[in-house]
């Protein structure tokens, strides 16, 4: 074997979606949220819906599903302040 090639053992100590820090309740998931997110290039609020509702009986309950709330009660505040600033700038003459 070479000085470049790796070992199995050595891959896998490399592959972060293999390891978690801190419990396992997404390593325990067919398709752990952030594999979901990337693949189908889902934004930061929506993605940490994702995360909250995907763990939620696995991690911190109740209080994981009021995180994943407040995420999309942050995403719809801030997409109707956008929709309302671009009808005001359509609403502008020069």
């Amino acid at each position: 074997m070479s000085q470049f090639e790796v070992t199995m053992e050595e891959n896998e100590a490399f592959d972060a979606l293999a390891k978690q820090v801190a419990g396992n309740h997404y390593k325990d998931l067919p398709i752990q949220p952030v594999e979901y997110i990337h693949a189908n290039a889902i934004g930061y609020f929506e993605g940490n819906v994702i995360k909250y509702v995907s763990r939620w009986r696995n991690k911190n309950g109740i209080a994981d599903l009021q995180k994943a709330k407040h995420y999309i009660e942050l995403l719809i505040e801030l997409e109707n302040r956008k929709e309302d600033e671009r009808c005001q700038g359509a609403g502008k003459t020069n």
